[in-house]
C-alpha cells in the first residue's frame, strides 16, 4: 500500500485508557476527533468498568506483548501507512511505554510525515498516579519523538526535575523540551495564574509564546476527570494543518470550557457542595456544537 501525504489522510492511532462507563481515555478523545473529520482507532492501556476516581474500578491492563500483538496485525495487513497521527495517553506500564516507541519508529517508517501528540499521563496536583518506572521511559526515550506534548505542571515539573513556580520558570521548563526536539509544547493547565484563575501556556520552536486565563468553573475543590485527555485530541485536531497556533490553542480551550460549562451546569447546586464521581463526569455528546463550532472567548496572549 502506498504512503499517503499527511494532507490526503486524518487517521489517528490512539494509545491510552479505555473505560466502560464515563468519559476519559479513548472514551473521551474519538468523539471529538470524529466530530473534527478524523478516522480514530482506539487501542486502549487498560480496560476499567470506570475510572480511577470512583470508589472501586475493575478490569484488566494490557501488556507489552498484547500491544504489539495487536500491532503486528495492523502491520501485517499494511495499514501503517494510513496514520496521519499517534496519540498517546495514559498508560501504566513502563514496558507497554517502551513499546509505543518500537510502535512510533515503524509508523514514521511508513510514512515520514506522522504527527506524534504525546500526553504524558502521570499526575496532577502534586499526586503521581502511575509507577514510578515510567518517568525515566517518558523522559529519555519517548518524550524526545514527540512533535507536540500536553503535560500539565505537575508532569511537567517531573519530566525536567524542576519545580515550576513562575512563569520564567515555564518558558525554562518550555526550552528544555524545545532541547530535545519538541516542537510545540503546551501547558495545558497551571496554577499561576490569579485566584480562580487557571493558566494554560505554549511554546513553539522559534515561534510564539503564548498563554490564556481560564476562570475556574464551579465549586472551589471541584475537579474532572479527562480534561486533559480531551485537551490533547482536540488541540490534535485543530493543529492539523494549521499555521495559526494561537487560533488552536484558543479553540482548543474554547471548546474544553464549553465541555466544562455544561457539566458544571448538570450539577446539583453548580457543583457547590458534595458531587459523586458518576455525576461529574464530562457532559461530551451532548456538547457536540460547541465542539464542532468552538467560541472562542478567552484570547490567547502573545508574550515575546
Amino acid at each position: 500500500m502506498a504512503g499517503a501525504t499527511n494532507a490526503d489522510i486524518k487517521r489517528v492511532l490512539s494509545i491510552q485508557s479505555h473505560v466502560v462507563h464515563g468519559y476519559v481515555g479513548n472514551k473521551v478523545a474519538t468523539y471529538p476527533l470524529q466530530l473534527l473529520g478524523f478516522d480514530v482507532d482506539p487501542l486502549n492501556s487498560v480496560q476499567f468498568s470506570n475510572h480511577t476516581g470512583y470508589k472501586t474500578f475493575k478490569g484488566p491492563v494490557s501488556n507489552e506483548k498484547e500491544l504489539a500483538t495487536i500491532f503486528e496485525g495492523l502491520e501485517e495487513n499494511e495499514l501503517l501507512p494510513l496514520y496521519s497521527h499517534l496519540l498517546t495517553g495514559y498508560i501504566g506500564n513502563p514496558l507497554f511505554l517502551r513499546q509505543v516507541g518500537h510502535i512510533l519508529k515503524k509508523l514514521r517508517q511508513a510514512n515520514p510525515g506522522l504527527v506524534y501528540v504525546c500526553d504524558p499521563v502521570m499526575g496532577d496536583n502534586g499526586q503521581l498516579y502511575v509507577p514510578k518506572e515510567l518517568l525515566p521511559v517518558y523522559r529519555d526515550e519517548i518524550i524526545p519523538l514527540a512533535d507536540i506534548i500536553t503535560p500539565n505542571q505537575f508532569e511537567v515539573e517531573l519530566l525536567t526535575e524542576k519545580e515550576v513556580r513562575s512563569e520564567a520558570a515555564v518558558w525554562e521548563a518550555m526550552e528544555w523540551f524545545h532541547q530535545r526536539g519538541i516542537k510545540t509544547v503546551v501547558i495545558s493547565s497551571s496554577d499561576l495564574g490569579q485566584p480562580g484563575v487557571l493558566r494554560a501556556f505554549l511554546s513553539q520552536q522559534n515561534g510564539p509564546r503564548l498563554a490564556i486565563d481560564i476562570p475556574k468553573q464551579g465549586g472551589k475543590d471541584l475537579v474532572f476527570t479527562g480534561t486533559g485527555d480531551l485537551f490533547a485530541s482536540l488541540f490534535l485536531a485543530h493543529s492539523h494543518g494549521s499555521k495559526d497556533i494561537a487560533n488552536v490553542f484558543e479553540k482548543t480551550i474554547a471548546s474544553l470550557q464549553a465541555v466544562i460549562k455544561r457539566t458544571v451546569a448538570s450539577l446539583p447546586n453548580g457543583g457547590n457542595g458534595p458531587v459523586k464521581a458518576a455525576e461529574r463526569e464530562l457532559k461530551l455528546v451532548q456538547s457536540k456544537t460547541e465542539i464542532e463550532q468552538p467560541q472562542v472567548l478567552l484570547k490567547a496572549q502573545r508574550l515575546n
